[in-house]
């Protein structure tokens, strides 16, 4: 066990395995048998999966990475920038893909019309009274989107220079990390109020 447990990748992959078989025991046991709502609660999983894997390592870069990097001495900085922070970003740029891709799974599988509902705001059809958890959930929805966009439109684009994988001068790398910290500390202030809109309508609407 011990041996299984020191590789990253068996132990990973053994894990993925166990829970796919989960995954097929809920669908034989489920009222509904292999049917839409199972294929909505398995996307569910790879929803919530992906995204505690993307806005986990929002926070180590936020809670720890960033706040500590001024602080590591010149001659450690490297193995940050060089080995931990590509990998890491690796991770985090393609959880975020994965989680929206996941979460827009789960969106039509409940029906177009609850999409439609859900991204308009409530707005589909007109705005009633009891459209407004519809309102609270698109916030989140969008939250998620334009989190995803910056991910992939600014925070990785400007990461590259500033870590040296495309290769600019001095003051262009500077200005980069100044930039994808301030993405990076916008999806942080974006993330509290995503999460609430997720976690609160999945609780009190279903």
């Amino acid at each position: 066990m011990a041996k299984l447990l020191s590789n990253f990748r068996t132990t990973i992959l053994l894990s993925l395995a166990l829970a796919v078989l989960m995954i097929i025991a809920f669908g034989r046991v489920a009222p509904g048998g292999f049917d839409l709502s199972f294929w909505q609660a398995a996307l569910r999983w790879a929803h919530v999966g992906s995204g505690i894997l993307w806005i986990g390592l929002l926070y180590y870069f936020n809670f720890v990475q960033i706040r500590l990097m001024p602080s590591i001495p010149a001659e450690l900085k490297p193995a940050v920038t060089r080995h931990i922070a590509p990998e890491a970003l690796f991770w985090f740029r393609w959880a975020a893909l994965a989680t929206v891709v996941f979460g827009v799974g789960v969106l039509f599988t409940r029906g177009h019309a609850y999409a439609l509902e859900v991204l308009s705001f409530g707005f589909a059809g007109g705005l009633f009274e009891s459209d407004k958890g519809f309102t609270l959930m698109g916030v989140g929805v969008w939250l998620a989107i334009v989190m995803f966009l910056n991910v992939w439109g600014v925070i990785w684009p400007n990461q590259k220079r500033a870590l040296g994988i495309v290769v600019v001068d001095d003051e262009k790398k500077a200005k980069a990390a100044r930039v994808a910290m301030l993405a990076s500390r916008t999806n942080l202030l974006l993330s509290l109020p995503m999460l609430t809109s997720m976690a609160m309508y999945q609780t009190l609407f279903g």
